[in-house]
């Protein structure tokens, strides 16, 4: 019931978000329409009409770009998060030639992510993580070509062009291998816990029971881990983890330990079929544990993982941010001996 009232809730929050956007941006577009209809009549009725066919030219363009990505599997790599956004805001301030192209460039990316998300089906997270990087793209774009206007270089043409020159190698990562940066990642955590080395593998070798509230990042849409099924520390053993909620469907992450003692264990990754497979792959989950005294015992945990979103420089900090998240949470409700 807790978890269907979040849905919701989330779900009411997302849609006053996409009426108040979108109503504010209507209203900013018919307050322009109406001023330049005052202002210059005929010659700015005109402009008006060229700028709103530029608009529409431009998201219908990011719809079939998107498409098209997602139809080649390119969805997860920079050609949708640099060169689609780089495509739309260079249409629409060419195409609208509007007073302020940043101004212009920004709304029109506020409007295709809030169509994105009604009509293509991306979900929160992805809209929320993905807008800095979008908005990102068209306030440089805009900003180049609002500056060539002030210096009163009226190319803009070429200008665009050399933004597409330069925008072009970026949005390649992922795409070429060439292009791409190292996906293997590992992030590591230490902790110090209460309890001896017997009370910590004992925990270990229970079944999993994550009680304690996530994190308010991994709360944020992701799919929450619900319930677990395995036990024991030896070689072969496994743990099914069922995640459901946030985005994506149900699924589930199969992990099985290769490498066990009195000191560590190894989980490597078989399987994983629940949405977090749609942003990073997990590898293994290799714990340590050293006793300080006999009640405190030190334990490391290391998460390895592929990161499969591109840009790096953008993706890279968000997926460990929410991998180190992750860990810490699993040493807390894991590795801890059960009160």
């Amino acid at each position: 019931m807790g978890e269907t009232l979040s849905s919701v809730i989330r779900f009411v929050y997302l849609i006053a978000i996409i009426i108040v956007i979108l109503g504010a941006s209507l209203t900013y577009a018919i307050q322009s329409f109406l001023r330049r209809e005052r202002e210059h009549n005929e010659d700015s009725s005109r402009e008006s009409r060229i700028a709103l066919i530029g608009i529409i030219l431009a998201i219908a363009v990011a719809s079939f770009a998107y498409r098209w990505l997602v139809g080649h599997h390119l969805e997860q790599t920079s050609a949708l998060f640099i060169g689609l956004p780089t495509t739309l805001a260079i249409i629409v301030v060419l195409a609208g030639r509007p007073k302020s192209a940043t101004g212009m460039a920004c709304m029109v990316t506020a409007l295709a992510l809030l169509i994105s998300g009604i009509f293509l089906g991306e979900g929160f997270v992805c809209i929320l993580m993905a807008s800095p990087i979008f908005f990102g793209v068209a306030a440089l774009i805009g900003g180049a070509i609002d500056t060539t206007r002030k210096l009163r270089k009226k190319n803009e043409i070429t200008m665009s062009c050399l933004i597409l020159v330069l925008m072009i190698p970026m949005s390649l990562e992922g795409v070429i291998p060439r292009f791409s940066f190292p996906r293997e990642q590992s992030v590591s955590v230490e902790r110090v816990i209460a309890g001896n080395a017997q009370d910590i593998r004992q925990s270990l070798a229970s079944i999993p029971k994550f009680d304690s509230k996530l994190p308010t990042y991994l709360r944020l849409g992701f799919p929450r881990p619900l319930n677990v099924a395995g036990e024991g520390l030896n070689v072969g053993d496994e743990r099914v983890i069922h995640f459901a909620g946030g985005e994506g469907k149900p699924g589930d992450l199969v992990l099985k330990i290769t490498e066990a003692d009195d000191h560590h264990v190894i989980f490597r990754a078989v399987s994983d079929t629940s949405h977090v497979a749609h942003w990073l792959s997990w590898e293994s989950a290799e714990v340590e544990w050293s006793e300080l005294d006999p009640k405190r015992t030190r334990v490391g945990w290391r998460m390895r993982y592929h990161r499969s979103l591109d840009p790096a420089w953008y993706f890279g900090p968000w997926e460990r941010y929410a991998v180190r998240l992750a860990t810490n949470y699993l040493v807390e409700n894991v590795a801890a001996p059960h009160r």
